[in-house]
């Protein structure tokens, strides 16, 4: 049994109100694949790689979502953005996410997800995703 720990990027999750319309966008532009997962989710991949295989772009449903104003202006709403990482052991990814510099954000709303903060302050999730990380089709390490 190997007990180290595995880290592996699974997506890029985009908030957004429409993920169907954003998908439709967004698999155009890169010549990617949609699979709809159902209202509030999305995903984008690379073709031919059945989604999972590769990290893809999520879209998730926020209704409150408010687009970031570009360029940045103070009291405006900011650029916003998450990675989600698959792990197969999830505390032992965030004892080394912690000992990375992260902190634990203060609200979680899974038992089988961490939201961390990177010292910036960017959220990222630690995913415990064992099947996944395991596949031989999931490629990137």
């Amino acid at each position: 049994m190997d007990n180290e720990l595995k880290i592996k990027m699974y997506s890029f999750t985009v908030d957004c109100k429409d993920p169907h319309k954003l998908s439709k966008f967004y698999a155009e532009l890169l010549k990617w694949e949609i699979m709809f997962i159902d209202e509030d989710w999305a995903c984008v991949y690379a073709p031919g790689t059945n989604q999972g295989t590769y990290p893809g772009i999520m879209f998730q449903r926020n209704p409150e979502y408010k687009p970031p104003v570009w360029p940045a202006e103070s009291e405006a709403q900011q650029q916003m953005a998450h990675i989600d990482f698959a792990v197969n052991d999830l505390e032992k990814a965030v004892q080394y996410a912690i000992h990375c510099g992260a902190t634990i954000a203060d609200e979680q709303f899974s038992n089988n997800w961490r939201v961390m903060l990177d010292p910036a302050g960017h959220p990222f999730c630690l995913c415990q995703m064992k099947s996944i990380i395991e596949s031989a089709h999931f490629a990137l390490l």
